[in-house]
């Protein structure tokens, strides 16, 4: 019977030879499997860039009984408290016990602060690996107790390379053309790479709609729209978002912000923007529909540069 699972699931490394990316970061988590231990681990780095991956592979290859949880799931502080004391306090036939907090960014303040005191507590036979997407959610007390690490992302071609090898492992047809535009679209996030590709497969043939090309370069016709305002500009933007199928809002503030200056009119505008982009980031975290916040802040910017 032939194997249905998720491409990122049924090709996620399960040795650090096949992990992409990161040499020198190998070369360090290459020593922690030699000695069979590591030191408390803090991975960041952007969506879909191997954080999780890099984690469940280190235990794997390390003779450690572990724990996985999945903090944006399990947040607070009787998670800490319950489920990581206890397995932390328990006894092991393992010479080690790893943890595993998946999106630890998501954890309250409260669960951190009781976190660093369970680290220093059990850290002759418990170790911790955190990962996140955004190191400044995590509090500087618990980052100096950990090895601060940032996953940076494999290169285009890596990328292109690594998801190629799926599909010809898959017996799916592809052309390079294809390929190329997925790559593009959803570069570093080799998680949503891997999905579209594997969304997009019919009849063992990668076929793309060529639809994908307009949300590619949403940000591009954003920022021509702001260089430019007229009084169909929120009608535009407005379009191409809805068009450009986000889900993740994230770095559109971003890109506001590194291209200020391109729509920015004067410096007192630009202070204005930034404000203003602070702001509705900010409130972005307690949102339920972010394209509605992103377009209050469209709003704002409008108001300011028109």
């Amino acid at each position: 019977m032939k194997e249905n699972s998720l491409f990122v699931e049924k090709y996620r490394s399960k040795v650090l030879d096949e992990y992409i990316g990161n040499e020198q970061l190998k070369q360090i988590v290459s020593q922690y499997i030699n000695n069979n231990d590591i030191q408390n681990l803090l991975l960041y780095g952007t969506p879909g860039t191997g954080k999780t991956t890099l984690a469940k592979l280190i235990v794997n290859n390390i003779n450690c009984d572990f724990l996985y949880i999945n903090a944006s799931d399990e947040r607070g502080i009787d998670t800490i408290r319950d489920k990581v004391q206890g397995f932390a306090s328990s006894a092991s036939f393992k010479p080690l016990k790893i943890i595993i907090l998946d999106e630890a960014d998501f954890l309250t303040i409260q669960a951190q602060a009781s976190l660093r005191n369970i680290i220093e507590t059990y850290s002759r036979t418990t170790r911790f690996i955190l990962t996140c997407n955004y190191l400044e959610r995590i509090i500087d007390p618990l980052q100096s107790r950990c090895q601060v690490l940032k996953i940076t992302p494999p290169s285009k071609k890596e990328v292109a390379q690594h998801v190629a090898n799926v599909l010809e492992q898959e017996s799916i047809n592809y052309e390079l053309n294809d390929l190329a535009l997925v790559v593009n679209k959803h570069y570093p996030d080799v998680r949503k790479i891997l999905n579209t590709c594997q969304v997009n497969t019919v009849d063992n043939n990668l076929k793309v709609d060529t639809s994908i090309l307009t949300s590619s370069n949403y940000t591009d016709a954003i920022l021509k729209e702001l260089k430019t305002p007229s009084k169909n500009s929120f009608k535009n933007i407005r379009q191409i978002l809805a068009d450009s199928n986000l889900d993740d809002f994230e770095e559109i503030y971003r890109f506001l912000y590194d291209n200020l200056d391109e729509y920015g009119k004067n410096d007192l505008a630009k202070v204005s923007i930034i404000i203003e982009i602070e702001n509705y980031m900010y409130h972005a975290n307690f949102r339920i529909d972010k394209e509605i916040n992103v377009m209050a802040l469209i709003c704002s910017i409008l108001k300011t540069i028109q």
